[in-house]
């Protein structure tokens, strides 16, 4: 017998986590944005948390690579 560990998160508990609001998660489950999510049945929407930090990580590496691509320029004093 296979135990799964892996804590998982309703969609409530998963935008606490992230921060956000539930209709944000769920607007970015209609796009195709956001992290990986999980169905069981047509009602029932639940995260993995490693997977939650996962793509939290992602996003912070994306971030920081576009901010190095992009260096903010700042006009000058006269």
């Amino acid at each position: 017998m296979i135990i799964d560990i892996r804590r998982k998160l309703r969609a409530a508990k998963a935008a606490e986590y992230l921060g956000v609001s539930r209709s944000t998660l769920a607007k970015w489950r209609i796009n195709g944005m956001g992290p990986l999510y999980h169905r069981c049945g047509p009602r029932i929407v639940y995260y993995y948390q490693d997977e939650l930090d996962a793509w939290q990580e992602d996003c912070d590496r994306r971030e920081r690579r576009h901010d190095v691509e992009t260096p903010s320029v700042r006009p000058s004093r006269s």
